[in-house]
């Protein structure tokens, strides 16, 4: 089934609109070619992202860190927290399409300070 800028997988919904559309782009080539439909999607949200950001290193990090008695979203080496909420669940809700919007990276951390996962590299 082709994809549109109005009818794609609710995966791509938090994507920046410029990857979206190359990722809907990307994926229908794909799907021309039999890729399977899951696989499709994967490979072309990740294949658009590098292709509208060029370089890496210009992507912003953003980490989720345990804090006292809440858990935040911060910018990599940054002092103010975009989101701060009671528990990691609730601000990974928020957290992933926050940054999924700017096109960023999202480090996880654990409650002892050890990385758990990174996301959307």
């Amino acid at each position: 089934m082709p994809w549109n800028h109005n009818d794609y997988p609710d995966s791509m919904k938090n994507l920046n609109p410029d990857v979206r559309e190359k990722a809907i782009e990307i994926a229908n080539a794909l799907l021309r070619d039999n890729y399977d439909e899951g696989r499709a999607i994967a490979i072309a949200t990740s294949q658009a992202r590098k292709a509208v950001n060029d370089e890496e290193e210009n992507r912003i990090t953003y980490e989720v860190i345990s804090r006292d008695t809440d858990w935040i979203l911060t910018k990599e080496d940054g002092k103010r927290a975009i989101f701060a909420e009671e528990t990691k669940a609730d601000l990974l809700s928020k957290a992933k399409p926050y940054v999924n919007e700017h096109n960023g990276i999202l480090r996880i951390y654990e409650e002892d300070g050890s990385v758990e996962d990174t996301l959307y590299e």
